[in-house]
């Protein structure tokens, strides 16, 4: 919260009274002391020496004869400020107030207290009394606001002041966790849809308002607002966003690709939108692989994006719908990056085996059973391999160290048992083939129970 600081007092801001009479001589002036201002110089010497305590019995004393001269009070709250002792402070702030209500110091000396004492509450009306005094106090009032959790009033006086001031970090903080609750988000993209009525050249309404779509899910109107800023402001990189979709839409791959580029490198750009473009050119690449060079561009972008592996996603894609070849080509790019990712290096083994790549996959999960010397699966697929390459005794040397491993499994069991059948049978052992495939046999039935 922005405290501004407190006050100084000048001699000259109250009136000391003094009782003044005509002598007989015409310019003859007699001032007559009636003791009140030496206990108050009094006071003022010892407040200066931090001695609170001879302060306040000076000023309680000049206080016997002049109870209603408001200096008094306010010097009384003021040591009693000093001293921590907020409840006379307060009271005798509050009591200078009510005597002299435009006394801008008084209200100050009262928000003081509730400041020191974390009164968020009770110095709201306080401030609002200050904001007449001078405008800088409507910064404390948001923080107040804030500290209370008066979203819709902070909400309402943080656009009032970025309309008339401009925005701050601060004050763009407070609005981002105040648009983490839903019900405020309403409010807040009318505010911006008259901002951007207001000033059609201020490209940061654009980026905000699209961004509070984007995390409510209303991507139409996320795109309805990128192409009025491509219209206001061409250049904006945001701009590109509603390009890219045009140009697709029109299926024009290299001007959509010329607007992609743009867009996913920019750090303007929020990520659930250059995650949708690439999916949206993914489509497009897949029916017009000309561009796929260009899709892997685009994946390169994504490289330290934590929250979505982007090269796997693609890789699955293709997996899913049988394109062997470039379900391959994505999955070992992304484990370039994820050596260790289980779940992609056993679909990319699949994918070896559905191509019949099979000097591949020997290749491949040869090396992994070097890597993971206790994972039975790349076993199997370095033993399915060999078999198909009619190298049996490779096949059940693989196959027979790999199903030791193999523990609660009965699937991988099962295959394990049909391949070792398989070599057995490649090198003429009928009672070992006959063996394993009726282990495997027994298993199936047991699944079947």
């Amino acid at each position: 919260m922005k405290k501004l600081g407190i006050y100084g007092i000048l001699l000259g801001m109250f009136c000391l009274p003094t009782l003044v009479m005509a002598q007989e001589g015409a310019n003859d002036v007699v001032v007559l002391d009636d003791g009140f201002q030496d206990y108050f110089f009094e006071a003022i010497m010892q407040k200066g020496i931090e001695n609170y305590d001879k302060a306040i019995e000076a000023l309680e004393k000049g206080k016997t004869i002049e109870p209603e001269n408001p200096i008094v009070y306010f010097e009384l709250g003021k040591n009693y400020l000093a001293q921590k002792k907020y409840a006379e402070a307060y009271g005798n702030f509050e009591k200078t107030t009510k005597m002299e209500p435009k006394n801008r110091w008084a209200w100050v000396g009262m928000y003081d207290v509730c400041y020191a004492q974390h009164d968020y509450n009770r110095a709201i009306p306080i401030v609002e009394k200050l904001v007449e005094f001078n405008d800088d106090y409507k910064e404390d009032l948001t923080s107040l606001y804030m500290n209370t959790q008066q979203f819709d009033k902070a909400l309402d006086l943080i656009n009032e002041l970025n309309a008339t001031y401009g925005k701050t970090d601060k004050r763009e903080l407070y609005k981002s966790d105040i648009m983490k609750d839903a019900r405020y988000q309403s409010a807040e993209k009318n505010n911006l849809l008259d901002q951007i009525k207001k000033n059609p050249k201020d490209e940061s309404n654009y980026i905000a308002l699209i961004y509070l779509y984007s995390q409510s899910n209303q991507e139409e109107k996320a795109m309805e607002i990128a192409q009025k800023l491509e219209k206001a402001i061409p250049t904006s990189d945001w701009a590109q966003v509603s390009l890219f979709k045009f140009h697709l839409n029109n299926n024009d791959g290299d001007n959509a690709v010329k607007s992609m580029n743009i867009v996913l490198p920019s750090k303007k750009i929020d990520q659930k939108i250059k995650h949708r473009i690439l999916n949206e050119f993914l489509l497009f690449a897949k029916n017009n692989p000309k561009y796929e060079p260009d899709l892997d561009r685009a994946i390169s972008y994504f490289d330290n994006d934590k929250e979505v592996q982007v090269a796997k996603e693609i890789g699955k894609f293709y997996y899913t719908k049988s394109d062997w070849d470039k379900a391959i080509k994505y999955l070992e790019m992304y484990l370039k990056t994820a050596p260790e990712d289980m779940e992609s290096l056993n679909l990319v083994l699949q994918a070896y085996t559905e191509k019949q790549a099979f000097a591949d996959l020997v290749k491949r999960a040869t090396g992994l059973t070097e890597l993971f010397p206790t994972q039975p699966q790349f076993y199997y697929y370095a033993g399915l391999g060999q078999n198909q390459m009619t190298n049996y005794k490779k096949a059940v040397d693989l196959l027979e160290t790999g199903l030791d491993f193999v523990v609660g499994d009965v699937a991988l069991e099962i295959n394990f048992n049909i391949q070792l059948g398989e070599a057995y049978s490649g090198l003429g052992d009928v009672k070992k083939k006959d063996a394993y495939f009726t282990k495997a046999n027994v298993l199936i039935k047991s699944q079947k129970k």
